[in-house]
């Protein structure tokens, strides 16, 4: 069964697609209402390497008037559980509902 996975940051990357799942994932532009971004540093050395990238966006619990644009890709179970592995401890994947109305899933700041 496919899963809708929104992404705000470097999921959309295709060097982290393509080290993460072994494709470039299609998707198209929506939102994760309710949330704002801040800002993670990153300290695991292996999501360094994929990413390039020390600081990972994170999104924040907010009020309903705020949002973040992204970009929603349909994935496998698989490709799911690899995010899992890809993505640090302060994240925790959510189910979500997204501006469109389209139940994703959502790394968020774990609480």
């Amino acid at each position: 069964m496919p899963h809708w996975l929104f992404s705000y940051g470097t999921l959309q990357k295709p060097k982290v697609q393509l080290e993460s799942f072994g494709r470039l994932l299609e998707g198209h532009p929506d939102e994760l209402v309710g949330y704002t971004l801040g800002k993670l540093e990153i300290t695991n050395e292996a999501v360094l390497s994929t990413s390039e990238q020390l600081f990972h966006p994170i999104a924040i619990p907010a009020n309903q008037d705020q949002s973040i644009q992204g970009m929603v890709f349909e994935v496998t179970e698989a490709e799911l559980q690899s995010a899992d592995q890809y993505e640090v401890e302060d994240y925790q994947r959510v189910s979500v509902i997204l501006r469109s109305g389209k139940k994703a899933w959502a790394y968020v700041q774990r609480l």
